[in-house]
């Protein structure tokens, strides 16, 4: 997966495609990290106590996870290789 250093140029391409992969990485890497969050948090290890509540936080994972899911089927509608590791060779 990209990090998100490596998305920024992408998010400046002219190429409707490459601003796509970006933005799902992009997202991909936040819901990672928020999901990985509250799995610590709900086994009693996260090492901070979150200023909002777990609910909430929650909520954003499954928006996240749903806006991903649009994006995955978008990109299969579309034949949008959302794969990090394509040719250079290959621009779609």
């Amino acid at each position: 997966m990209m990090n998100l250093h490596d998305t920024v140029e992408p998010m400046l391409s002219a190429d409707y495609k490459e601003r796509f992969r970006a933005e799902y990485h992009q997202t991909k890497n936040r819901y990672d990290k928020l999901h990985a969050m509250v799995v610590k948090y709900d086994a009693g290890t996260l090492d901070f106590k979150p200023t909002c509540s777990i609910e909430l936080l929650k909520q954003q994972k499954s928006a996240m996870g749903q806006y991903l899911y649009c994006l995955e089927v978008r990109a299969q509608i579309e034949h949008v290789d959302l794969t990090c590791n394509r040719s250079i060779l290959d621009p779609n």
